[in-house]
């Protein structure tokens, strides 16, 4: 018995390490797109402005995380990659890098002069109390390797990055919390002081006792505005608790079936459907209270305040007001509104279903916030110029629906034109921004360039006409299907909006889309001339792709195939460059709420290779779409 009692107890303690591991590994594939830049385990790369993330404080990483995501933190490539991430899979994310331990490289060798390393000593240690610096060593622990619950240690960092982190506060390019002690000491450094101190820092070893210290005793010797909101004094945590953050991803507005009232859970359905809180809440911001900047090939426009506030909000609006607004593009006071503002698509909305959004509207929490002017080139904003765009474009009520077709066509009809406003996105423009004679789903450019919308009309973008409908619903609940996975702002629509829509509606849209006419030609028939793979493009894929992607592109797991991709072979390769420079996550959903993220390539692959490596892609498995050239990497990385 004793024999058999140990042998079961060596097969479950075998059986929790193998499952440890492969946790373990899971989370360095999902975790990929941060390695990428950070290398291996967090512990850093070779690039002197990419810090090491391992063992950081789960508390500090995570802040950290949510302000590149939320704007308050300035790194394109963070924000880009974190911007569709919730609360929670941040806190994972943190969570994972702070228990990292992987060891730490020698330090830099400086060959600093002794009188700059004495000075560096100096400042980290023993601080300058006439100028009212305090030492590092009094926030950030006595063996500089940081203090539970968030504060980062300093030790292990490259000098590069000190250097620029420093200079980032001096010039308020990075804040924090007020009050912002970190800034406050960085403007009484001078520039030798930061050269000083950083690089004394990177040159010093790091301890074998590297692990965060535990909170240090007595006051801190400054008021710090970071430490209140890990709630290190009431009357901060007090302020804190007031300042408004931004939703979860696909978590506001609330579930309907959790609102009692019939009308409000009409409305908060409708508003997910619509996706409102998403372009209606500023990153970092209130939900729903406006702010978010929306970028137009004619400027920046900044989507408004729809909470009740009396002054910058609903509050003093009535349904018939809000109605109009939908129908004709006006505002309460007669102004007319950018259409910017989907209304060219809410014109058709049901009476009944505008009062429904609007009394879900009046029913959330008042905030307080002016609506910020639009910052658009002259003439366009103005109301003269919207008069004009009027007349040409824009017809109050719309085309009358086609009421010939069933009903599960005419329900994803509405849904489709009038509620999820897809044309907003997937309309071809002409250059006052009118929609295009061929049709309002046909594709074109999101916003200013960046990403394309692919056309729904054609099979070989984005045209589902022959997916089973059930394929069609499973895409827009999860944004993933066997050889495509949703990222950009398809990603935010399926996590903010479709994927909350019940499978009847999902249903019907699909009904409706496999009912739209193909696209002639239908470019999956008539393929471009064929072109040689590359060497060079062949080479970069083993390197760089393959280890997800699989050999033959076939794809693995959440990574998808992309043999036979139409985002690989679609005839505008912009949203193919797009994602090997900047990468991404995939949609956060319910049944995956830990989304794979793509690395970004951006900073590892000249535009030369990104040229190559798409052209291969391009012209393998099959393939037969046109190359990429070199300029048009450099207009999407521009």
């Amino acid at each position: 018995m004793p024999f058999l009692l140990i042998a079961l107890l060596a097969g479950v303690l075998a059986t929790a390490v193998a499952s440890a591991r492969a946790d373990d590994a899971e989370a360095s594939r999902r975790l990929a797109a941060c390695t990428a830049c950070h290398g291996a385990e967090g512990r850093a790369s070779s690039a002197g402005f990419l810090p090491r993330i391992a063992g950081k404080p789960a508390d500090y990483l995570y802040r950290q995380l949510r302000a590149f995501r939320d704007g308050q933190r300035q790194h394109a490539p963070m924000q880009w990659l974190l911007a569709p991430l919730r609360d929670d899979t941040l806190r994972e994310i943190a969570g994972h890098f702070a228990a990292s331990d992987p060891p730490y490289p020698p330090p830099a060798v400086s060959g600093a002069p002794a009188a700059l390393m004495r000075q560096g000593e100096a400042l980290a240690t023993r601080g300058d109390p006439a100028r009212g610096i305090p030492a590092c060593a009094s926030c950030h622990g006595a063996a500089l390797t940081g203090v539970l619950p968030g504060t980062p240690g300093l030790l292990g960092l490259p000098r590069d990055y000190l250097n620029a982190q420093i200079g980032a506060w001096r010039n308020q390019q990075r804040r924090a919390a007020e009050p912002d002690c970190m800034a406050r000491i960085a403007a009484r450094l001078t520039p030798e002081d930061v050269g000083a101190v950083s690089t004394w820092l990177a040159s010093q070893p790091m301890p074998a006792a590297r692990a965060p210290a535990a909170r240090l005793p007595g006051p801190a010797p400054m008021d710090c505005g970071s430490a209140h909101a890990l709630g290190d004094a009431p009357a901060a945590r007090a302020a804190s608790a007031s300042t408004p953050r931004i939703p979860a991803a696909g978590s506001a507005p609330p579930s309907p079936a959790a609102i009692a009232d019939p009308l409000l859970a009409r409305g908060a359905y409708l508003a997910r459907a619509g996706n409102c809180v998403s372009c209606h809440t500023a990153p970092g911001g209130a939900p729903l209270a406006g702010g978010r900047a929306i970028e137009t090939p004619f400027g920046t426009v900044y989507s408004s305040n729809l909470t009740p506030d009396p002054d910058t909000g609903l509050g003093a609006w009535r349904a018939q007001d809000f109605r109009r607004a939908l129908h004709e593009g006006r505002s309460r006071d007669g102004r007319l509104l950018s259409p910017a503002f989907p209304y060219p698509y809410f014109t058709r909305m049901s009476a009944q279903d505008a009062d429904a959004i609007f009394a879900w509207l009046r029913s959330q929490a008042p905030v307080r916030q002016p609506a910020r002017p639009h910052e658009m080139r002259w003439p366009f904003g103005t109301q003269w110029a919207l008069t004009v765009w009027r007349m040409l474009a824009f017809r109050a009520g719309g085309p009358p629906p086609d009421a010939s077709r069933p009903a599960d066509w005419q329900r994803g009809a509405y849904l489709v034109e009038v509620v999820g406003h897809c044309g907003a996105c997937h309309a071809p423009r002409d250059r006052l921004g009118a929609t295009r004679p061929e049709g309002p789903l046909a594709g074109g450019p999101v916003g200013t360039g960046r990403w394309l919308a692919p056309s729904l009309l054609s099979p070989g973008e984005a045209g589902v006409q022959r997916w089973p409908a059930g394929q069609i619903a499973q895409w827009l609940a999860t944004g993933r299907a066997a050889s495509a996975s949703a990222m950009g702002p398809m990603a935010e629509v399926i996590s903010h909006g479709t994927r909350h829509l019940t499978e009847a509606d999902r249903l019907a849209i699909a009904s409706y889309l496999r009912a739209l006419p193909v696209a002639s030609p239908d470019p999956i028939r008539a393929p471009a001339a064929a072109v040689p793979p590359g060497p060079v493009g062949a080479a970069l894929y083993r390197e760089h792709c393959a280890d997800c992607h699989g050999e033959q592109g076939q794809g693995r797991g959440a990574w998808p195939a992309l043999a036979g991709n139409r985002a690989v072979t679609q005839a505008q390769p912009d949203n193919l460059i797009t994602v090997v420079l900047r990468g991404g996550f995939a949609a956060d959903i319910p049944g995956e709420p830990r989304p794979h993220g793509m690395p970004p390539f951006a900073h590892r692959l000249d535009d030369s290779q990104v040229a190559a490596l798409v052209s291969w892609l391009r012209a393998s498995w099959g393939h037969q779409a046109t190359p990429v050239s070199v300029p048009q990497v450099q207009q999407a990385r521009r």
